[in-house]
């Protein structure tokens, strides 16, 4: 594989049951291009985890993962309610999920800290009533 690879998603915002596909194809997509079972675990939970934020928080989003093999780019997009206090949301255990999406098994405060622990970047530009965006990044040989 020489040249970037780029695939595009749409996060629907109100299916708990497909939460989880995107991160899933990425996964086999990386597996078929031969990237390392720990780049590929990595990459899995983080999207996963903000897969999962969109649905809870911000009714869906999009996903763009661009890969070479190099690095592995994966951009979150939603307009949502924004993120109020990122350093809180970076804290282990910290969620603003309603009891209903904790009754589900989600909401428990790792989603951010987790994108953040299996990344080797992450970004966040979040806008109150606007949106957030989170850019991870993933250096296969950083293992």
């Amino acid at each position: 594989m020489d040249a970037l690879m780029k695939y595009h998603y749409e996060v629907d915002g109100s299916d708990f049951t497909r939460a989880g596909e995107t991160s899933s194809s990425v996964k086999k997509i990386l597996r078929s291009m031969g990237f390392s079972p720990e780049t590929i675990r990595r990459v899995a939970i983080a999207m996963y985890e903000g897969e999962i934020n969109m649905v809870i928080h911000a009714n869906g989003g999009t996903i763009d993962a661009y890969i070479d093999p190099d690095k592995i780019t994966i951009v979150m997009a939603d307009t949502g309610p924004g993120i109020k206090d990122i350093s809180l949301a970076m804290q282990e255990g910290y969620s603003t999920a309603t009891s209903k999406i904790r009754e589900l098994g989600f909401g428990a405060g790792m989603g951010i800290p987790n994108m953040k622990k299996y990344s080797d970047e992450m970004d966040i530009d979040t806008r109150i009533g606007e949106g957030t965006t989170l850019t991870l990044t993933f250096y296969p040989d950083n293992e």
